[in-house]
């Protein structure tokens, strides 16, 4: 079975780090593209491409001045996500309260040589 491109599926558009970094610039609002680039050491090319795909998922819109594209964030579609997540928060609280009781163990192991 093949995986389907990121493009087609937000889960696959938001795995990629720099497509989530690019999400987090764009809470702050809409940006130019050479902005929303400045802290990646990728071209722009590169961070075109990534915007076009969360574009492609409808996660960012994009609207032209002149020659300069704006991006904004759409944060609608993570409504998928996370309604997906929800059906595993169930979970959570036994997970974390497992690793707290790991995390305990590792502080203070049990000792035979203790009194």
């Amino acid at each position: 079975m093949s995986r389907p491109v990121a493009s087609a599926d937000i889960f696959q558009a938001i795995a990629d780090p720099t497509r989530r970094a690019l999400l987090d610039r764009l809470r702050q609002g809409e940006q130019p593209v050479k902005q929303l680039a400045e802290p990646f050491a990728l071209t722009l090319p590169a961070i075109s491409q990534h915007l076009h795909i969360l574009c492609e998922v409808s996660l960012v819109t994009q609207r032209r001045v002149g020659r300069q594209r704006f991006y904004r964030l759409n944060p609608e579609p993570l409504q998928e996500v996370a309604d997906w997540l929800s059906r595993y928060e169930q979970f959570w609280p036994q997970k974390l309260d497992r690793l707290g009781t790991y995390l305990d163990e590792l502080e203070d192991p049990p000792c035979a040589d203790k009194p």
